[in-house]
């Protein structure tokens, strides 16, 4: 294996410049060791793997969080919380840097490039905390029914995603958060733009294509995508849109329409498209495309109908890709957002809230494992091998966390080979005497 070593020597080395908040409290524990130990967690998909390497590590002296992920000594659950709430989730992105490395290579780009091997990136934010009794400087706040003030959590996340494909791979995040000295809350169209400042020249190698819902088809969001030189393709309703959708009502359409099958059922794809139409009133306002589409099945109803507004021109050879690209949108919601919170990630558990930065530093550790995830099942042979004589994706992490509890690994090939194997190597069972 030479990507996770290369991934977790990476990850140390951002871990180190964490800030020590220590105060007085004992330093045998390096630095990086904090955020070592709460990304093992995650990865591991266990809340329990650090207790359980505690207790390896009191009957063999050694545990697997040294020999696998690099932690010199294992801190606390609070002492961890403790020292990472000071620590700014920005300080990961490096991190995530190198995942943009390895997208920009040819196994993943072949595995997520389309529309002549650009690259997609899905916009959507999603809450991952929410109380009535906690909260933080970075919290947002609403008024409930009952009079009470909940305090909740929100995250931009840029999601790289394509049709066909069924892996996805958390980008950096942006998150929806009470800036200081703000007159009004944060929002997600406030979010994307500081995301779009802060990442896209970094990753325009990647011929990025961005796509969004409704929210973000607006002329602010889509003239900041086109001037630096990218394209969108944003979901367009025509409850928001009503300038837009009273010029297309009154022009002509270009048309296209397939006939399919799927399995035993028949279906008709239909295609409709105009170009060079405002998105909104105003002499100024940006010229889009638009798309509508509609699915219907043998007998002529309509079971799906969208539509979207494009930067990216339109005929009868593109158009159908580009509606297929348009709709893997909703992959950030169900291949991502749903694994996150319903897959063994536990996105919306509370790990831990903190005063200023743990609840942000905490989930951006947990989008970390989850691309971490994506590239070794795509990339690794040893995962791959590993993950498929598993069967399901939980029994894989379920077997990882029984063998780790219980035998000290000295790499992770050996792991995996004895997940592949289903045999542990004799030289790792430590004999214990009788009494």
């Amino acid at each position: 294996m030479q990507i996770l070593p290369s991934l977790l020597s990476g990850l140390k080395a951002v871990c180190s410049t964490f800030p020590d908040a220590r105060k007085g409290r004992g330093g045998n524990i390096e630095i990086a060791d904090f955020g070592l130990s709460a990304f093992s967690m995650f990865f591991m998909q266990s809340a329990s793997f650090l207790a359980f390497q505690r207790a390896l590590e009191k009957g063999q002296g050694r545990c697997n969080g040294q020999t696998l992920f690099g932690i010199g000594k294992i801190p606390s659950d609070n002492y961890i919380r403790d020292m990472l709430d000071g620590a700014d989730p920005a300080l990961l992105r490096p991190c995530f840097e190198r995942m943009e490395t390895l997208l920009a290579q040819p196994p993943l780009r072949q595995a997520f490039g389309r529309l002549g091997s650009r690259t997609l990136i899905a916009w959507d934010a999603t809450e991952y905390f929410c109380s009535q009794k906690l909260g933080c400087a970075n919290c947002l706040t609403r008024k409930r029914s009952n009079g009470e003030t909940e305090r909740y959590h929100c995250l931009l996340s840029a999601t790289v995603v394509a049709p066909g494909q069924s892996k996805v791979v958390p980008l950096m995040p942006e998150f929806v958060a009470t800036r200081d000295g703000a007159g009004k809350q944060d929002c997600e169209r406030n979010a994307v733009k500081r995301w779009f400042d802060s990442h896209h020249a970094r990753i325009a190698p990647l011929r990025p294509i961005y796509l969004g819902d409704d929210l973000f088809a607006c002329h602010p969001v889509a003239k900041m995508v086109t001037h630096a030189g990218a394209d969108f393709i944003f979901t367009a309703k025509p409850t928001s849109h009503k300038a837009l959708y009273d010029f297309i009502a009154g022009a002509q359409t270009s048309r296209h329409e397939e006939k399919v099958r799927r399995r035993a059922t028949k279906e008709t794809l239909r295609y409709r498209w105009i170009e060079a139409v405002p998105i909104r009133d105003g002499t100024d306002a940006l010229l889009v495309n638009w798309i509508g589409f509609e699915s219907l099945d043998a007998n002529g109803k309509v079971k799906y109908s969208m539509s979207w507004v494009t930067s990216l021109p339109l005929s009868k050879d593109n158009v159908a890709e580009i509606v297929a690209c348009g709709r893997a949108r909703w992959k950030i919601e169900n291949e991502s957002f749903n694994v996150l919170k319903n897959h063994g990630y536990e996105l919306e558990h509370n790990f831990g809230h903190g005063q200023k930065f743990l609840a942000m530093t905490l989930v951006t550790l947990n989008l970390l494992a989850f691309a971490w995830h994506t590239a070794l099942e795509l990339l690794e042979p040893p995962w791959q091998t590993a993950r498929q004589a598993a069967v399901k994706r939980t029994t894989f992490f379920a077997h990882i966390l029984m063998l780790t509890g219980y035998v000290v690994f000295p790499s992770w090939p050996v792991l995996l080979e004895a997940i592949t194997n289903s045999t542990i190597p004799p030289e790792l069972v430590k004999i214990r005497d009788g009494p």
